[in-house]
């Protein structure tokens, strides 16, 4: 495995600051950002960047190397998870509610990597040492699907087919409320909380984020929902729904109520459809819902 992740990114809108891009892209605070830019590690157009306050035009191409930490070093720990499929190049897990995907600060152990070091015979390496094999990621109390590259040419493959949306992801979502329209579309922008640097909200200026939503039941008091990703950012489903006005339940973070003593929110991301990145082959993969959410489920009143 390589000593640092690289990460290529096109700007999608233009006035948006280079530390602030940076910071989104590789998960980082903007201090961090700032000294990624002055060292010398991102480049803007195939030029490296100097100024962390250059404001970006949409289509710049921004290539960012974060060096890993020298000193980590991820133990491969026997943490029960449980593997949907696996080949030579890739696998799909079902990850746990709980689970942190992958190490950060204050979470170097039990984490979906940990385990998959333990669990499989390989993993790529182009993520650098702290996120080997991930090619997207699940909040930590979201459940279910993820799939893991076992070598560079499938994390090649797999990573394309997620940003030319040709890889379609599905989840289940209970939210509070009855939502009015059967189908719909959310389109807008989101970027960081001005407010806190945690979470994300709907901005005028950000990344564009683009969910399709289905209405599967309805209750006295709820919905359960079915939701498609089209793109991929940071807490998407979770600001999106808090936005039409029907937060996901046990969403603490976004305002989604609490009456079932969740560990998390009733978010699970339940189908995955992808082609092979050696054969072509298209392939579904499907996780039901986990016991906790099946039990609220079964607890609520029908809508009449």
């Amino acid at each position: 495995m390589s000593d640092f992740s690289k990460i290529s990114a096109a700007v999608e809108s233009g006035g948006i600051r280079l530390d602030v891009f940076v910071a989104e892209k590789a998960e980082c605070t903007r201090s961090h950002a700032k000294t990624l830019i002055e060292d010398g590690n991102v480049e803007v157009n195939g030029v490296k960047a100097s100024k962390s306050g250059l404001s970006l035009k949409a289509g710049d191409m921004v290539d960012i190397v974060n060096p890993a930490p020298k000193e980590l070093n991820l133990e491969p720990q026997d943490i029960p998870i449980e593997i949907v499929w696996q080949d030579d190049d890739f696998a799909v897990v079902n990850k746990p509610q709980g689970m942190v995907v992958h190490p950060a600060p204050g979470a170097y152990d039990n984490t979906l990597v940990n385990a998959l070091l333990y669990k499989l015979d390989s993993l790529s390496g182009i993520n650098g040492v702290a996120r080997p094999g991930i090619v997207h990621r699940l909040d930590k109390d979201t459940s279910g699907l993820l799939v893991v590259a076992k070598n560079d040419f499938a994390h090649t493959s797999l990573q394309k087919q997620i940003a030319e949306k040709s890889a379609k992801r599905f989840y289940y979502a209970l939210v509070d409320g009855v939502v009015e329209n059967d189908i719909g579309e959310i389109r807008n922008f989101l970027a960081r909380s001005t407010t806190d640097r945690k979470k994300y909200a709907v901005a005028k200026e950000g990344r564009l984020a683009i969910t399709l939503y289905k209405v599967v039941r309805r209750y006295s008091a709820y919905t359960l929902m079915e939701y498609e990703l089209k793109t991929g950012r940071t807490h998407q489903i979770r600001v999106h729904s808090r936005y039409i006005g029907h937060p996901v339940v046990g969403d603490k973070t976004y305002g989604g109520s609490d009456k079932f003593n969740l560990n998390g929110q009733l978010l699970h991301a339940y189908k995955l459809i992808l082609n092979h990145p050696r054969t072509g082959e298209e392939m579904t993969f499907t996780a039901p819902l986990p016991d906790y959410f099946q039990n609220v489920l079964n607890s609520l009143k029908p809508s009449n």
